[in-house]
């Protein structure tokens, strides 16, 4: 199978362009804005509505949490995915966000265990789960409607969707880093959680309005005249016609996702088995995610000018072989200058690997397709190596009592996501 391109056709004018960057971008970062804050502030949430002897057990129960949610968003993708190739991606794009401020709005004001018991962790569910399900149709349509506004900028278009994601990380260490300089551990655990997701739930609306009055991708525009398939016959396509393009999307994501997974573990793993101070291991998160915002795009860049793989497989192989060393440097000398340093190697390494990402996973879906195919990819990648992450890397430390551990996970995805470059080029011509 070769690699879908776009014809002249299906170019967006540069004003377009633009317009849908910042659709992409402002929408995608305030979702995934408040799908980091839970991983970053589980300490607090678990303490709220996970209460237990054992603080150990309790932030398991909480990491558990996250990654149960993330089971939601294969069928989020299909869905929404689905629904963005009959429909278009500006209209899966509106509803995605509308269902993340739902979910965002059980965050901020669910009481805690103490007032109502049960149905606490269990609102909190369910509020994972819409979020979890908007995430889910949000990769595949954002996504599409980037690389679909011009095929010879789709490197540097589609890496907008990760340095989105990066902004979000960017965003929620800030806010972790500066309540928890300013407030005390009583007043995090009281209130002081909630402050970031109320702020995600007023500024949703701002993603909505932008996506609202963007113009639709011009391969969906210029496919509108076709008779529309029905989302039925859009997922049978998927799975009869292009499951190769569903195991290699998958395959090249998996270290990047479990990469991302890691970063925002780091923080937490800094505070509860090193004795890090709280408010500094949030800044290292924070300089992490200014890497990701800013050095993604100029990745992208460069993979339209010298190719993808000549970027993408030595940095997976890096990541993989880094990763060990850096955990035993950590551990050995633990201190906020030393979770920096580690922390910006990697996120150096996994911005380099990601930057191109987008537009390789979209180029072995063809349009009518694509959205459907990146979302089922994307989130059942994310649910086994990504949403469950920081619950096997917390488990590796206890069961086998070694801080290194999680190293090791990592060098092992880093060399299926290797393996998986390798069979894109061969069986999809991807460059």
């Amino acid at each position: 199978m070769t690699v879908q391109q776009a014809g002249p056709a299906t170019t967006a004018t540069p004003t377009a362009t633009r317009r849908a960057i910042a659709a992409a971008t402002i929408g995608n970062a305030l979702e995934w804005f408040d799908l980091a804050l839970y991983a970053l502030l589980a300490t607090y949430i678990g303490r709220t509505f996970f209460p237990s002897d054992d603080a150990g057990v309790q932030l398991v129960q909480t990491y558990a949490v996250f990654g149960i949610t993330y089971l939601i968003r294969p069928i989020g993708g299909l869905l929404l995915g689905a629904y963005a190739d009959r429909c278009g991606r500006k209209k899966a794009l509106m509803l995605s966000i509308r269902l993340m401020v739902a979910g965002t709005l059980l965050m901020a004001f669910m009481p805690g265990y103490a007032t109502l018991g049960i149905v606490a962790p269990l609102g909190i569910v369910v509020a994972r789960l819409l979020q979890g399900f908007a995430a889910g149709g949000e990769f595949g349509a954002a996504t599409s409607f980037l690389v679909e506004q011009n095929a010879g900028r789709k490197g540097f278009l589609g890496s907008f969707q990760f340095a989105s994601q990066g902004l979000s990380t960017l965003m929620a260490a800030g806010f972790a880093a500066g309540l928890t300089a300013v407030l005390s551990d009583a007043q995090m655990t009281s209130w002081g959680w909630r402050v970031p997701f109320v702020f995600g739930l007023l500024i949703g609306p701002v993603g909505y309005f932008v996506r609202r009055y963007v113009e639709e991708s011009p391969a969906m525009a210029e496919a509108a005249g076709e008779q529309a398939p029905r989302s039925r016959s859009v997922v049978l396509s998927v799975f009869r016609d292009h499951w190769g393009g569903l195991l290699v999307a998958g395959g090249v994501l998996i270290v990047s996702t479990a990469l991302n997974f890691i970063l925002q573990y780091l923080p937490t793993f800094g505070i509860k088995e090193l004795g890090l101070d709280d408010s500094l291991s949030y800044v290292a998160l924070f300089i992490t995610g200014a890497i990701l915002t800013f050095g993604t795009p100029v990745v992208g860049l460069l993979a339209d000018r010298y190719g993808r793989l000549r970027i993408m497989l030595p940095s997976a192989l890096l990541i993989g072989a880094a990763a060990i060393p850096l955990f035993h440097w950590l551990t050995a000398s633990p201190s906020f200058l030393t979770l920096t340093l580690c922390m910006t190697v990697l996120g150096l390494l996994k911005a380099a690997y990601f930057g191109a990402l987008p537009s390789v996973m979209s180029d072995v879906f063809p349009a009518r397709a694509r959205a459907t195919g990146l979302s089922f990819s994307y989130n059942t990648t994310v649910a086994v190596f990504g949403g469950f992450t920081p619950t096997i890397a917390a488990a590796l430390v206890t069961a086998t009592g070694s801080q290194v551990s999680p190293a090791y996970y990592l060098l092992a995805v880093a060399l299926l996501s290797v393996t998986a470059l390798v069979a894109g080029a061969r069986s999809h011509g991807i460059r």
